[in-house]
């Protein structure tokens, strides 16, 4: 990514807007909280890693917005604005991560002597948040990178690139590193309905990172894979269970079965803070449900008749039995994931 998918500027929140990529390039700047939720739910920034980003530097925006004189105030305000943000989508774990390690930040600092200095260490908080997006999607990059052989077909849903994440991404992050490292394969881009976001966005980055890369139609997958040219599948997820179940863009877990038809390994990449642990499987995740529209009036145009019903997940859940391994800063997860994720965690210091 040669431009940051959102950065904190003087104070000021500025974001690009992907609705309107690959035909306009555009960043936006971001003022007030309504204005954070809205980007959010409007998929204006979008992919868990990025969200939860997005939404810690939302925290301040809210805050500064409300303008509070005194630290009780200001924690008020932390609260109310993170309640805010973490109603815009339900799905992604990142958001709630973030937004509840904004608030551990602000209890932990409620004796402080003034407002002013509250809010830096806030600031603060988000700019680390940052930062350690941008070193964890480095590694998943580096530790997934040597599955890719030289002259391997990979086929990807969604987008979990540079757009998806502070950089370089997840999912994308390992194709990056294997380009990056010299080797040469081709990947395969599921277009992603409704809002094609392997269309729009996958397509792009690819290209602009000089990958080959091929646009396929979502119901392209099992044929390029019957014809013998994937032998990967990597995808990124928005919230992993306990047991390795993984949520992701709606039509990956039928990236998944078909992959297993036909003996692809299917990977997941995503960083730890995408793991949600109190979640003992993926029947637990909540699924976000879009509006009629995205899928019967996409980019403008009717496809569908007036009144039809419509039902459009955002995303399902992949079996953990149908996943080769789950590629994370840490490391890469192999089956029993249950004990991998476990040892993973307590690796980290976190209870499970």
């Amino acid at each position: 990514m040669a431009q940051a998918t959102l950065r904190w500027e003087g104070s000021r929140l500025i974001i690009i807007d992907q609705t309107l990529l690959p035909g306009e390039f555009k960043e936006i700047q971001l003022d007030t909280a309504e204005q954070v939720w809205e980007a959010i739910k409007s998929l204006r920034v979008r992919g868990a890693p990025a969200i939860g980003v997005c939404a810690a530097f939302g925290v301040l925006v809210g805050v500064r917005e409300k303008n509070p004189k005194d630290v009780e105030s200001l924690l008020a305000a932390v609260h109310e604005v993170s309640d805010y943000l973490a109603t815009s989508r339900p799905t992604a774990v990142n958001l709630f991560w973030a937004l509840d390690r904004m608030r551990a930040v602000a209890g932990a600092n409620a004796s402080t002597s003034s407002a002013d200095v509250l809010f830096q260490r806030l600031e603060q908080e988000a700019l680390t948040i940052l930062e350690e997006d941008r070193r964890t999607c480095r590694l998943i990059g580096e530790h997934g990178a040597s599955l890719i052989a030289d002259g391997a077909g990979v086929l990807t849903h969604c987008n979990a690139g540079g757009l998806a994440t502070a950089d370089y991404g997840t999912a994308l992050a390992v194709m990056f590193r294997a380009h990056e490292s010299g080797r040469t394969f081709h990947v395969f881009a599921d277009e992603t309905r409704p809002l094609l976001q392997g269309a729009r966005l996958t397509a792009w980055e690819l290209m602009n990172a000089g990958i080959d890369v091929t646009l396929i139609c979502d119901n392209t997958a099992a044929q390029v894979m019957r014809e013998g040219r994937v032998q990967l599948v990597i995808v990124g997820a928005d919230r992993i269970a306990a047991n390795g179940d993984a949520a992701n863009k709606i039509g990956t877990y039928n990236v998944a079965l078909i992959a297993k038809a036909h003996e692809v390994p299917f990977y997941v990449a995503a960083p730890f803070s995408t793991f949600d642990l109190s979640l003992d499987s993926g029947d637990q995740i909540p699924i976000e449900l879009r509006g009629d529209d995205e899928v019967t009036n996409g980019f403008g145009k009717r496809t569908a008749p007036d009144n039809v019903k419509v039902y459009s997940p955002a995303f399902d859940v992949t079996p953990s039995e149908l996943i080769a391994g789950i590629i994370t800063e840490r490391g890469i997860l192999r089956p029993p994931f249950r004990e991998s994720i476990a040892a993973m965690a307590q690796e980290a210091g976190v209870s499970v």
